[in-house]
């Protein structure tokens, strides 16, 4: 399993961004699909996730109502939909798929991490 993840740049805040995670290798219809984001100096901590074949969806209090979490079944793509940026979304964000049942809210219930893509929030 392999994931792709792009869609980082700089931003000013209050902008939008759009991050994107490209999967292959495997069948995902029993998998979740997290984004986790490490700001430097930080742990790693969860942002959103999304159920791969019901599309339910868990957001972390920091970013609920600004972010949304979408994907593609026919792209094998997630996306990471961020609006109304802030400085403090500055960071290094990461996709992962976990298989279900497991606490979408954790990273060590990831198997598969994409290299991350960088989010720089300028004031």
């Amino acid at each position: 399993v392999q994931l792709q993840a792009s869609g980082g740049g700089l931003v000013q805040a209050g902008g939008s961004l759009r991050l994107s995670c490209a999967a292959s290798g495997g069948t995902f219809s029993s998998y979740n699909m997290g984004w986790f984001r490490q700001a430097p100096a930080k742990e790693r901590v969860f942002v959103a996730s999304i159920n791969w074949s019901w599309g339910s969806t868990s957001y972390a209090d920091s970013v609920r109502g600004r972010f949304i979490i979408s994907r593609d079944n026919a792209r094998n793509t997630v996306y990471l939909q961020m609006n109304s940026l802030k400085d403090e979304d500055t960071a290094v964000y990461y996709c992962a798929a976990a298989r279900t049942g497991r606490n979408t809210g954790v990273s060590g219930s990831y198997t598969y991490w994409g290299q991350g893509t960088l989010v720089t929030v300028s004031s």
